[in-house]
């Protein structure tokens, strides 16, 4: 289990079905499945969060304010920053348990000691093509969704990034690397952070678990001759670490060698002091 050194974060709490976190400042109740237990919740902030996102028996949700939220506030990791917001589905905009990820990431960057291109695919709000930059390297992040890229170019300005050599590109994430093989475009290391289920082009739905390792088979023809990296992050219950670890081995060790490894990922509870898994990652990397 891998956890990373958080400190405007703290999952202080789990129980029937609930998180309680800290955002900085702000108390957020969340839901989440995997917490099966029923232990006392104890601690006075159960009582005085801030706000509970309250899943409707319909499908989806809201956000109920027991104290104000602001519209928009600032958390710190190291030294990026990132605006959150309560969003729709439960969501802030970050994924906390993935700061491993992007200290791998720009440990594996800065130790190369020559320039590195990035692609971050299904890019979110930034997080990860942040850390790239932060390392030194030169990203193209993408993702279907235009709020998503606007939001990830207000953290980079956020965090001082602006000016770094990124692309923000709104596009299909399949169809882009298609058209990067065509152009005979190459990066170094690739971030692949797929969504469980999807919509094909022409609207058909697909699931993650049978569209993965044709997903993966596109991205081998532009990896660099020499890449650092392929790191593939997943939450979809039926795609096992160690599934996703055998999947990178079949189609990127055996061309290049190098090592693969994969774990869940998860965050520290204070409460308890155990650890709430939180997806899987599985990475390839040169040794």
């Amino acid at each position: 289990m891998r956890t990373a050194n958080w400190k405007d974060y703290e999952l202080i709490d789990t129980s029937a079905g609930e998180r309680l976190e800290r955002w900085g400042n702000v108390i957020l109740i969340r839901p989440d499945p995997q917490i099966i237990w029923n232990t006392p919740k104890d601690d006075p902030l159960w009582r005085g969060a801030n706000a509970r996102y309250n899943r409707s028996s319909t499908g989806g949700g809201s956000w109920q304010e027991m104290k104000k939220v602001p519209p928009m506030w600032k958390i710190q990791y190291g030294e990026l920053t990132f605006q959150l917001k309560t969003m729709g589905f439960k969501h802030t905009g970050i994924f906390p348990e993935q700061a491993v990820n992007w200290d791998f990431v720009m440990k594996k960057i800065q130790s190369a000691n020559r320039p590195v291109k990035v692609l971050n695919l299904f890019g979110y709000t930034g997080a990860a093509t942040l850390a790239c930059l932060k390392a030194g390297a030169s990203v193209c992040h993408v993702d279907a969704s235009k709020g998503m890229v606007a939001w990830a170019k207000e953290n980079a300005a956020a965090s001082g990034l602006s000016d770094c050599p990124v692309r923000w590109l709104v596009d299909d994430c399949v169809k882009f690397v298609q058209r990067e093989h065509r152009r005979g475009n190459t990066y170094d290391g690739i971030i692949m952070d797929p969504p469980s289920y999807g919509r094909g082009p022409n609207g058909e739905v697909w699931k993650l678990e049978e569209q993965l390792y044709s997903l993966v088979e596109l991205c081998v023809p532009i990896l660099s001759e020499h890449p650092l990296f392929f790191l593939l992050n997943s939450y979809t219950t039926g795609l096992s670490p160690a599934v996703m670890e055998y999947l990178l081995g079949v189609l990127i060790q055996k061309k290049f060698g190098g090592r693969i490894s994969s774990d869940e990922i998860g965050l520290p509870v204070t409460r308890s002091g155990l650890v709430l898994p939180c997806g899987s990652t599985a990475i390839w990397e040169s040794r």
